[in-house]
């Protein structure tokens, strides 16, 4: 595939490529432009030219559009599905529901869209008004990464265009296709030609140079710490704005009175999903010691039940995205053995037929797990669960605000005082009690800490891309 710049298909500049593979074989399944920084400079200015236009829309027009861009997606789910599930191993299923779920938030936006307004100050003098207005921030950078490449896109997409930006996104390597085919169904949809573009290559190369652009004037990341630290050095070069939703290495505190059941069902579904591959996964748990040990037994058999799809098969979890991702889990499940933790499950790589050409991790369990060892400190984003036991409440919270990330915390506790108590105190975006779910698509979504800037979703998303501009209006009282 080529990139989408302008609405049509361009190959890179310089003619170079890169392979996307696919990780539950390994092998080549397409390739797409190792775009350079004149490719970003084309869709950059194909984005302000479109800008031009696209912000002087009508509210009403733009919700129409981006209604039909949602509707447009759903039709494809199975089609942009079947791409996600290649590219990035995920079972097909989960990756259809993503397209679908992604067309939800693009309407959630749109609606919010219909109740942006201006204010009027009632405090000014005769023949004065004091207008309060937002306009569109301007052209928006937006950089996903590969582990729900199509939702963390629409945070970015369906908020920048109703607030009236235009937006140049770049996917991660290993998961480009499913975002340049969205861009071409919008652009079927109805969006115009250059508001949605689309380039691809390696990120330092033509990612920093979008970054370092003087035209965008806010930057929209998903991905690692390391990585949201550079762009936001760099964008304080032309003072963008900027969003970043960075690293996570979100705690679960289980309680003595907690609803056992109830908590490992929900940390066994939040802490594999993916294979653990994002951000505000369960990744360490914290539990009162007179229920540690039912605790553990429970979480065993019923991390124990999830399967592995092989390659051509059937089951729960896929591989990892590529071998970085999966030697972050080896080591981190490497290091607690070697410090003394007890490998409930799982640990070392799966072998066998379907398996040899993917990258493949079991769901693991390490019990026993100190503050020393990597689990209970690093971001793992595989599907690896540090738990440990802890003598009260107050030490398992102390223990999971001594982390560099703020992304999510989740509690399970049958005294509500006591539980919400545990959510006041967490240092993180989002909190939990006594249940995990989905993050709405109504509410802001976000990290203290290391582990961002900024909000997406809902209102508060549309409102990250807009500017306030204040009008003083004078003039003549007829007598």
């Amino acid at each position: 595939m080529d990139m989408f710049i302008n609405g049509a298909w361009q190959a890179a500049a310089n003619g170079e490529i890169v392979e996307v593979i696919a990780p539950a074989t390994g092998a080549v399944i397409d390739t797409v432009p190792r775009g350079t920084a004149a490719d970003a400079d084309a869709a950059i200015m194909a984005a302000a030219h479109a800008m031009e236009d696209w912000k002087r829309r009508p509210m009403a027009e733009r919700v129409a559009i981006q209604k039909r861009c949602a509707a447009a997606m759903r039709a494809a789910a199975e089609t942009v599905g079947a791409a996600l599930h290649e590219e990035l191993g995920r079972p097909l299923p989960a990756c259809i529901a993503e397209i679908t779920r992604s067309a939800d938030l693009l309407d959630v936006y749109a609606e919010e869209g219909l109740r942006l307004s201006a204010t009027i100050s009632l405090g000014s003098a005769p023949g004065e008004k004091t207008v309060v207005t937002r306009e569109p921030v301007g052209v928006v950078v937006a950089i996903t990464p590969f582990n729900y490449p199509v939702t963390l896109l629409m945070f970015k997409l369906g908020a920048a265009l109703i607030a009236g930006c235009t937006v140049v996104a770049k996917p991660a390597e290993d998961t480009p296709r499913s975002t340049l085919m969205l861009a071409e169904i919008f652009f079927r949809a109805g969006l115009p030609a250059g508001v949605f573009n689309v380039v691809t290559g390696k990120g330092r190369e033509i990612g920093m140079a979008m970054v370092e652009h003087p035209v965008p004037r806010k930057i929209a990341f998903t991905g690692g710490t390391a990585a949201g630290k550079a762009i936001a050095a760099a964008a304080t070069g032309t003072m963008k704005r900027v969003t970043l939703e960075l690293g996570g290495q979100s705690a679960a505190i289980v309680c003595a009175d907690a609803d056992l059941d109830k908590a490992t069902t929900a940390i066994t579904r939040h802490g594999f999903a993916n294979s653990g591959q994002f951000c505000y996964r369960v990744n360490r748990v914290f539990v009162e010691r007179p229920v540690y040990e039912a605790f553990l037994a429970l979480m065993v058999a019923k991390a124990g039940q999830l399967t592995l799809q092989p390659a051509g098969g059937e089951g729960d979890l896929g591989p990892l995205v590529n071998e970085k991702i999966f030697a972050n889990s080896a080591a981190q499940s490497d290091d607690a053995r070697e410090r003394g933790a007890r490998i409930l499950l799982g640990g070392a790589r799966q072998r066998g037929a379907g398996f040899e050409g993917g990258f493949y991790f079991p769901p693991t369990l390490i019990a026993d797990a100190t503050q020393e060892m990597l689990i209970m400190r690093e971001e793992t984003f595989g599907p690896v669960l540090g738990i440990a036991p802890v003598e009260s409440a107050a030490e398992a919270l102390a223990l999971a605000n001594q982390s560099r990330y703020g992304l999510a915390g989740f509690v399970f506790c049958r005294d509500l005082a006591k539980g919400l108590t545990l959510c006041e105190g967490l240092e993180a975006g989002s909190v939990w009690l006594n249940d995990i779910h989905r993050s709405s698509h109504y509410v802001p979504f976000g990290g203290m800490k290391e582990s961002g800037l900024g909000r997406e979703k809902g209102r508060y998303g549309v409102e990250s891309y807009l500017e306030y501009k204040t009008m003083y209006l004078s003039y003549e009282v007829p007598s």
